[in-house]
């Protein structure tokens, strides 16, 4: 059986709000973002662990753990499905992380109750969309997105903010994109934050100036 997951992080509080949780690293990604954390994740042909290996994992960790959380890389690049009915099996809640290139599987798992959070990656307003990601999938992550408003499941829409590659008016112009397809709740920024031997860039250049940035959204700055 192929090893599919590169790594597993035992225990995290932050990464899905008000969970015990354990991270699920899915090798391989259809993009290639500039600012890209995982490279090692995204070029990994096989990772240290496979699905059944992830199953073992979980099924000790019933009444210490209430929720997986499934990142990568892209996680829908695999057979979630078949992943996520195992883990609910065994009483997990599931968080998935994704850049939002697969919208039939997000609209089949949500549709299945396969999915208890979605984190929504918005990596750019269409114009540069492709130099972020060397990738076409702009309109795939605006049918995701569609498949999130038009769903009852909780998510979050968050963009990763590397002052280099996109400003001020890139984010109002993201903001008005939201607005336009009717989405109403906070949208969360992360600055890019320089890891030394993972990520391809280094900290920006630019200042980016929050006093130029539409409040059309309520937005929540991370770190």
């Amino acid at each position: 059986m192929k090893k599919i997951i590169y790594n597993i992080t035992p225990f995290t509080t932050v990464d899905f709000k008000d969970h015990l949780s354990c991270i699920a690293w899915f090798i391989s990604c259809n993009m290639r973002c500039k600012y890209c954390y995982n490279p090692d994740i995204v070029n990994s042909k096989s990772g240290e662990y496979t699905v059944e290996d992830l199953i073992d994992f979980l099924k000790r960790r019933v009444g210490l753990l209430d929720s997986v959380v499934l990142s990568g890389g892209e996680a829908t690049l695999h057979d979630l499905e078949n992943i996520c009915t195992k883990i609910k099996d065994l009483g997990f809640k599931i968080k998935l992380d994704t850049n939002g290139s697969n919208p039939k599987l997000l609209n089949t798992l949500i549709k299945n109750k396969l999915l208890d959070f979605v984190a929504l990656d918005f990596k750019s307003n269409e114009k540069n969309f492709n130099k972020i990601t060397k990738s076409y999938f702009y309109d795939k992550f605006i049918q995701s997105l569609d498949v999130l408003l038009n769903s009852n499941i909780k998510y979050e829409v968050r963009t990763t903010l590397h002052q280099d590659l996109l400003n001020e008016n890139d984010i109002n112009e993201m903001q008005e994109t939201l607005q336009e397809i009717g989405y109403k709740n906070d949208y969360f920024i992360q600055n890019f934050l320089e890891v030394e031997n993972l990520t391809n860039m280094k900290k920006s250049i630019n200042i980016f100036d929050k006093a130029k940035v539409n409040n059309n959204l309520n937005i929540i700055y991370r770190n």
